[in-house]
């Protein structure tokens, strides 16, 4: 068990997506087979021989240096995700393949107390595979239909094996683009987390979107960005989120959405709130 098919589609991808006049090469004549740049092009690009940059194509990633691995990063015109997720592949290259399932991850009661703090905004801890570990009342109240499903909430699980999906994410294909990147990228930290291996093995048997997606290697650093969702209660909430990797929690990102002050999406998530809040006690 080794990631070489990994590597050698991840790198055959970026080859074809760019042309030679993107870098700055001479094009002589039309006939070319290759979508894109050639392997000669690329080591020509990289500083290193054809023999060399062939092996790496192939998979064979063992021993590559850093100042190599930039060269080729750079040759191919990789982006801050694509490169990190070429050093990760390389560094997986030059371990043993050890498979293993992972202990369920725990929310410390200190992040469970943090989250809950934040009451005008949803917020959610998820791990890596995007399983929806924890969540405040207003996130548990926004990710509803997520949280209704049987079994541990997982947000790639849901986007694409629950019909639900396709109303409450107002642009289902970018969000089932960004969820299958970022399970892309998960998996070229960790290739050997048989959870991991598992959840892909189940979505790329049950569905062709995912699968079409997965095959196209594309890879996402998810930090900040906006969100559009059909909430069966309060209906259309356009949100900004800041997510934020836990250092002392391996493997843990904190999600936090916000709405733009005086918006209908703001008007929106108060009513949320106000549908979320616990009734009064009878006294």
């Amino acid at each position: 068990m080794d990631n070489r098919d990994d590597i050698r589609e991840f790198l055959t991808s970026r080859r074809a997506r760019i042309t030679p006049q993107q870098a700055g090469l001479p094009v002589y004549g039309t006939n070319r087979r290759v979508p894109g740049l050639r392997r000669e092009e690329v080591a020509l690009l990289a500083g290193v021989s054809i023999d060399y940059y062939t092996q790496l194509e192939r998979g064979r990633l063992a021993g590559a240096s850093e100042s190599v691995l930039d060269a080729v990063a750079r040759a191919l015109h990789l982006d801050d995700a694509e490169r990190s997720h070429l050093f990760d592949l390389a560094r997986t290259a030059n371990t043993p393949a050890r498979p293993r399932r992972k202990p369920a991850p725990k929310v410390r009661p200190g992040l469970q107390r943090l989250i809950d703090a934040l009451v005008d905004a949803p917020a959610m801890i998820r791990n890596g595979r995007m399983d929806l570990l924890a969540a405040n009342r207003l996130g548990r109240a926004m990710y509803a239909p997520i949280f209704q499903s049987a079994g541990t909430p997982n947000v790639a699980r849901f986007q694409f094996l629950d019909p639900a999906a396709a109303d409450f994410y107002t642009d289902w294909e970018t969000a089932a683009d960004i969820t299958v990147a970022l399970l892309r990228t998960e998996a070229g930290r960790d290739p050997y987390d048989r959870n991991l291996t598992d959840l892909i093995g189940e979505l790329s048997t049950r569905s062709d979107a995912f699968r079409t997606r997965w095959a196209q290697h594309n890879v996402r650093i998810h930090h900040t960005g906006t969100k559009s969702f059909h909430h069966p209660a309060v209906g259309d909430l356009t949100l900004d989120y800041e997510s934020i990797a836990l250092s002392n929690d391996h493997g843990l990102n904190l999600t936090v959405y916000t709405a733009t002050p005086g918006s209908s999406s703001a008007d929106a998530l108060h009513l949320l709130a106000s549908w979320a809040a616990p009734a009064p006690a009878e006294g």
